[in-house]
């Protein structure tokens, strides 16, 4: 079995290929040549455990990323709020082949699936400012892989901690050779973006949808629980809305699942799956003043594609560490 550490995966996984990666995974599912079980929770005393296992046929990937949320582990532990490994298996023999950490790989392949998203969503024109809410790992990969998605001419930063925005700014505008501001309000990024990206921690709407510009694409991938929401109905209700996965966003989203509940909206609302966008089921973006909004809920095909790509480069470059069990 190889083993393969942060810093491994670090070296190895470059967002342009996993890009390709995710969105062949998205075909996958929407030719049903993928299998994706709803994700298994378990709650324990301090914390929430996840298990998130995909198979993808044409890909030959087969994975579980186990994942897991502990809000006191840098107080108490000294360690990670989140923490994940992916564990791949040989699909012909079942072996255990590989296990890499997942922290890096799911923060990259969240990055990923907005810029496949923004591909098929966002305006076409050169020279688009993205808006970033929150400051975190996931805020930085959003960036990154809006650059790649769409020209950019510059990027607004949100977050209620000054010093975080500021950290963000100076990595970011260093690693991408690109213009980063500290907005000063989340009204300043819906006055001046082309495209928002939402990767907060909020469980509360984060910004008024009345606001937003029309036009604006929306990549929301901060909230996954059926309680918690980045975005207000308002805004829910103005946008075509595309879902990583029908099932998840009805059954994980509180951002669909609210205004579903309050009679605002109800489920012909969500447009299409990112799938069928890519397959040509379903036109994306229609004209250049519909506001459209992708709902990310982080689905086990996009690690099973990027682990995958992953585990093949390190056989490829002799990273990692051989072990027997």
């Amino acid at each position: 079995m190889l083993l393969l550490s942060r810093n491994d995966v670090m070296k190895i996984l470059d967002m342009a290929d996993c890009i390709k990666a995710v969105e062949k995974a998205f075909a996958e599912l929407d030719k049903g040549t993928a299998l994706l079980p709803l994700r298994t929770t378990i709650p324990t005393a301090d914390g929430t455990a996840l298990f998130m296992p995909a198979y993808l046929k044409e890909s030959g990937a087969l994975a579980c990323k186990v994942v897991s949320a502990y809000k006191n582990n840098p107080q108490k532990h000294n360690l990670p709020t989140i923490m994940a490994k992916v564990v791949i298996q040989d699909p012909e023999t079942g072996d255990v082949t590989c296990m890499m950490d997942g922290a890096y790989l799911t923060a990259v392949r969240t990055g990923a699936v907005s810029a496949v998203a923004t591909k098929y969503l966002a305006r076409t024109a050169k020279g688009q400012k993205v808006g970033i809410f929150g400051a975190g790992v996931q805020a930085r990969t959003q960036l990154w892989a809006m650059t790649l998605a769409r020209d950019i001419s510059q990027a607004y930063v949100y977050d209620i901690s000054e010093q975080a925005a500021n950290q963000f700014i100076t990595e970011m505008s260093r690693k991408l050779n690109l213009k980063v501001i500290k907005a000063e309000s989340p009204d300043q990024i819906l006055e001046e973006a082309d495209i928002i990206c939402t990767a907060s921690s909020s469980a509360k709407p984060i910004f008024d949808g009345s606001k937003v510009r029309m036009g604006t694409h929306i990549n929301g991938i901060g909230s996954h629980s059926p309680n918690a929401r980045e975005l207000d109905t308002v805004i829910i209700k103005r946008s075509r809305i595309v879902a990583d996965s029908y099932e998840a966003c009805l059954k994980e989203a509180g951002d669909i699942m609210i205004p579903i509940q309050e009679g605002a909206i109800d489920r012909s609302h969500l447009y299409a799956e990112l799938g069928e966008l890519i397959n040509g089921k379903k036109p994306g973006r229609t004209n250049d003043k519909e506001i459209t909004l992708f709902k990310s809920n982080g689905l086990a095909i996009q690690d099973a594609a990027a682990a995958k790509l992953v585990y093949d480069k390190a056989l490829q470059l002799g990273i990692g560490t051989e072990i027997k069990l």
